[in-house]
């Protein structure tokens, strides 16, 4: 990470010795957004606004531990020489990859044993956690980080961003590309797509909101990520690039699927939306026809 010589102080509050960066307190507001939207849109589904309280004390510290684990592991020399820094996740370094990841994992766990509907449960948390994304971003604008590559002050000028971006992208008295603004801009639009689209119910089958923000995350990422300077690397090639291709054709390719021959057809997005207790009485109702 660079230092920071920016004009913006990267800690936002200071009581005594304990300090709050922004990073942190941008990371805890995403979330804290993401929440609040998920519980208004699960509640018009059938599902109880609690249940979506309770997954986020599940998911989000394990969002939180698996994008910094994804990011350790990259950078593990580094951290072995001084290990008490892997936990210091406020100075930076959390990959969003590693976050998704561990998060989808918790989601998946928990949504079986609550016995509600997975592909239900990621349409309503998709274009949030995008949203909460795009917030998130504004973190690494503080650290001076997640930037691009060298460029004059003319170009950041002709993009016609506010003077305070562009001192904060002078590292050095060197100028970077704002590959968070780029990033977090793409991830807006995305959402704002996401949440017109998904309005229109009849368009979407159940699990089409997730699978398409997959893919409208990893197209952009991809270019994104070409022109970052921080990128991690395996073998030569950048992994966030690697993942957000196969996120990209992925999701395209299991949409096309679903679409042409999953039989019978998947629910749209609205149906079969009642309150979690007659999901548990359709699936014993289900059990005992087996039987």
């Amino acid at each position: 990470m660079n230092t920071i010589i920016g004009s913006i102080d990267p800690v936002a509050f200071r009581l005594g010795p304990i300090e709050l960066a922004w990073y942190g307190l941008i990371i805890v507001f995403g979330m804290f957004v993401a929440v609040w939207l998920s519980m208004k849109e699960a509640g018009k589904r059938g599902i109880e606004e609690d249940f979506i309280v309770d997954l986020a004390f599940w998911i989000l510290p394990a969002g939180i531990i698996g994008a910094r684990i994804y990011y350790v592991l990259f950078k593990l020399p580094t951290y072995l020489s001084n290990p008490i820094r892997m936990f210091y996740f406020w100075e930076g370094g959390l990959a969003i990859y590693g976050g998704l990841i561990l998060g989808f994992i918790t989601l998946y766990w928990y949504s079986e044993k609550r016995r509600v509907p997975v592909w239900l449960l990621v349409d309503i948390l998709a274009p949030h956690v995008m949203l909460a994304q795009a917030i998130g971003r504004w973190g690494n604008f503080i650290n001076q980080e997640a930037h691009g590559t060298e460029v004059s002050r003319q170009f950041l000028e002709r993009l016609r961003l506010p003077e305070f971006i562009i001192n904060q992208m002078n590292i050095r008295d060197v100028y970077y590309h704002p590959t968070f603004l780029y990033e977090s801009v793409w991830n807006v639009i995305g959402f704002t797509i996401l949440m017109i689209v998904r309005a229109k119910t009849k368009l979407m089958i159940r699990g089409e909101v997730f699978l398409s923000y997959l893919a409208w995350y990893g197209f952009g990422r991809f270019f994104i990520e070409g022109m970052r300077t921080d990128s991690l690397y395996i073998g030569g090639l950048r992994v966030s690039q690697l993942l957000s291709l196969a996120l990209f054709i992925g999701s395209i390719a299991l949409m096309i699927y679903r679409r042409v021959y999953v039989y019978p057809k998947p629910e749209y997005y609205t149906e079969g939306t009642e309150p979690e207790k007659v999901f548990e009485e359709k699936k014993q109702k289900y059990e005992s026809k087996k039987k």
